[in-house]
């Protein structure tokens, strides 16, 4: 045996020491910045434009975890191309928990429209919950001669295909699903007009430059409604609102087993430490279960979280199962 050989193999032993060192080193220091957690301002990205239900959700939890923290909790809204633009923003974040994620559906159906995309949701964030879903409301133009979703089928029956039409707010978005399962379950087809998120989708309607939304929170449509700059058609969810009790469900007046009930991911770019992920989960879902702060969200229209990561992980595999399915049979397209 050379000298050279027996001196490599006699450093071996020296070698796993010093590794196992480092990551006790390593593991220490991320239980003392945990306990710490959080000593500067936390930044929650939302890849869509004010005034849809991402940033109401943002919002409601930032104002929730500043309040329990002591430390600014800041909404940092990066819209564009339907929310692909601030969730890349937030995977490319340091992996810390200072840079955190909300989005919806568009999280897991973009790569479903979009031929390249930035980013892997399933692949690149770790969730830290899912849920805070939100009931949508169905409204229209008032020029619009129709007062229920029966007598909007009938009417889109009666002309051409897309001589009426509604505003999305981008591709695979909530607005653009919920519109889409209007066109399937009701077997007509009303024609997609896409805008840059929900506020502009909204003004569109108002403006009677489209004709139908599916506006994406009660809370966000009824000031609409009341100031009769639109009508609302029923709500989306399968039972009537407590909110709004007098308004039908969309599968009671004439689209039989509609439901589209969205939900938000509050989720952090991958390689956050896993005790990073647990604590912002305790914080969370602290924050919505004293009665005070439940009743705080659900006067917006919005129930609140209950997932563990974990169970968050398991819930957005089988979303992507099932969402794959129905974007193929309706063949939605970013175009």
């Amino acid at each position: 045996m050379t000298i050279q050989s027996f001196t490599s193999i006699a450093m071996r032993p020296h070698r796993s020491v010093g590794r196992t060192a480092a990551v006790a080193v390593l593991f220490a220091t991320t239980i003392a910045c945990a306990a710490d957690f959080p000593v500067k301002p936390i930044r929650i990205i939302t890849p869509f434009p004010p005034g849809g239900s991402v940033d109401l959700v943002a919002r409601l939890l930032a104002a929730d975890l500043t309040r329990t923290w002591g430390q600014q909790v800041v909404v940092d809204s990066h819209a564009g191309a339907s929310g692909n633009i601030g969730t890349e923003l937030a995977k490319r974040a340091a992996a810390d928990g200072y840079a955190l994620l909300l989005n919806t559906l568009p999280f897991i159906t973009n790569q479903f429209v979009y031929t390249t995309m930035p980013y892997d949701p399933l692949v690149d964030f770790v969730p830290i919950t899912v849920g805070a879903p939100v009931t949508a409301v169905l409204v229209v133009h008032p020029s619009l001669p129709v007062r229920t979703a029966a007598e909007l089928i009938a009417l889109a029956k009666s002309k051409p295909p897309g001589a009426i039409n509604y505003a999305s707010s981008g591709p695979a978005t909530n607005p653009h699903i919920a519109g889409e399962l209007v066109n399937y379950i009701g077997k007509i087809s009303l024609a997609a007009i896409q805008y840059k998120g929900g506020g502009p989708a909204m003004a569109a309607t108002i403006s009677g430059e489209t004709q139908v939304f599916v506006a994406p929170s009660i809370t966000y449509a009824m000031p609409q409604v009341e100031a009769r700059r639109l009508r609302a058609l029923g709500v989306s969810s399968l039972q009537r609102s407590p909110m709004v009790p007098h308004l039908p469900t969309l599968s009671e007046s004439g689209l039989p087993g509609y439901e589209f009930v969205t939900w938000h991911v509050f989720a952090a770019p991958m390689g956050t430490p896993r005790v990073i992920i647990n604590q912002l989960n305790e914080a969370v879902r602290a924050v919505v279960a004293t009665p005070e702060g439940a009743q705080r969200w659900r006067e917006r229209g919005i129930e609140v979280f209950t997932r563990t990561s974990d169970e968050s992980l398991a819930y957005l595999k089988v979303e992507v199962g099932k969402w794959r399915v129905i974007f193929k049979e309706r063949g939605i397209k970013a175009e």
